[in-house]
């Protein structure tokens, strides 16, 4: 997960920050000077191993380098791609989560990320940097101003990271747990794996649905006033025309409302298929217990057939010389049948 360190963090891991061009470019492992990489306000440095990663990096950075609601950004950004994982937590420091696959650090306008030697739990090294870079506008126009979850949460629709939303599709707390309010949600980012995940997707929703309200422009009006006043809730308040707590209701009910019935029939769904998974072995057993009765049946039939053919062979084997075979059957007579009487003779002519 992408994530960003605030003020109070960031001036501690300074000095291994201010290092990462010198020990990129040495790159002593692969062989090769490291590069440097300069376009408009960016800066991308990397070993050789990674130029190619480092080129596409630079190139999408230019090329999108507007954020939803925000002014155009105008700091230079160093972004610093390290060679493997070692170097990647000295650079981050000590106090960055182990789950962070990149880090922005928005007082410095630094990103450091992992390069190619990371796995696919890393995401996409596009998506990651947009998302550390938006961290960095919002930083730039708002200063300390957004909580962590909605600093999270517009990084995250920022970089267009729709998956954040596929954890509500499978998670029965969808349906069974109460969505927290904004200050509940602030805690779900300091533990780790699903509750963080949860906090993420939880606050990609809340900021994908206040700009659903207003769009980019409703955003900006958003922005503007919360800069001017200093407050969240004044510039809910000015640019939605709703209280904090409207608007918590408002977001929970909507994503109950999306999500809350597909995420019950996924997970209904679910246990159907580990119950059938769970019933295989006992329909097996059921099938070979029906299968040997079955066997056993026609296995007592042929041999009752065989015992009883056996008993009349041996019956007839028994019977005395000349006996009939039926006993019932009458003896037969050595004089031959009479043959029929003829009937009344009849003359050969008939009278005149």
């Amino acid at each position: 997960m992408a994530l960003a360190l605030w003020p109070g963090v960031a001036p501690r891991v300074v000095p291994t920050l201010r290092t990462a061009v010198a020990v990129a470019q040495s790159a002593p492992e692969a062989g090769a000077e490291g590069i440097r990489l300069d376009n408009g306000r960016f800066t991308v440095v990397a070993s050789r191993r990674d130029e190619r990663m480092a080129r596409a990096l630079l190139g999408a950075a230019v090329a999108n380098d507007r954020f939803p609601g925000l002014r155009p950004s105008t700091a230079r950004v160093l972004i610093a791609v390290a060679p493997d994982a070692d170097r990647f937590r000295q650079w981050v420091g000590p106090f960055a989560p182990e789950w962070g696959a990149a880090i922005a650090f928005p007082d410095q306008q630094r990103i450091i990320m992992q390069g190619s030697y990371a796995g696919s739990d890393a995401g996409d090294p596009l998506i990651v940097l947009r998302h550390e870079l938006a961290h960095l506008a919002l930083h730039e126009q708002l200063g300390p101003r957004p909580s962590r979850w909605f600093d999270e949460g517009y990084a995250s629709v920022a970089a267009g990271e729709f998956s954040r939303e596929q954890v509500f599709e499978t998670t029965l707390g969808m349906v069974w747990r109460t969505l927290p309010s904004f200050e509940a949600l602030e805690d779900g980012f300091r533990g780790g794996g699903m509750e963080a995940s949860w906090s993420y997707a939880m606050a990609h929703r809340i900021v994908s649905e206040l700009r659903e309200l207003g769009g980019d422009a409703g955003l900006a009006r958003f922005f503007a006033e919360w800069e001017a006043t200093n407050s969240f809730e004044k510039a809910l308040r000015s640019s939605y025309g709703m209280t904090g707590e409207a608007f918590e209701k408002h977001w929970q009910s909507q994503t109950r409302r999306r999500y809350g019935a597909l995420a019950l029939v996924t997970n209904v769904s679910a246990v159907v298929g580990l119950l059938s998974l769970a019933l295989v072995p006992l329909v097996v057993q059921r099938r070979k217990r029906d299968r040997a009765r079955l066997e056993a049946m026609r296995a007592a039939d042929a041999a009752q057939e065989a015992a009883l053919r056996e008993s009349s062979l041996q019956a007839l084997l028994d019977l005395p010389e000349g006996a009939p075979s039926d006993p019932e059957a009458e003896p037969e007579s050595d004089q031959e049948p009479l043959l029929p009487l003829p009937g009344p003779s009849s003359p050969r002519y008939p009278p005149a």
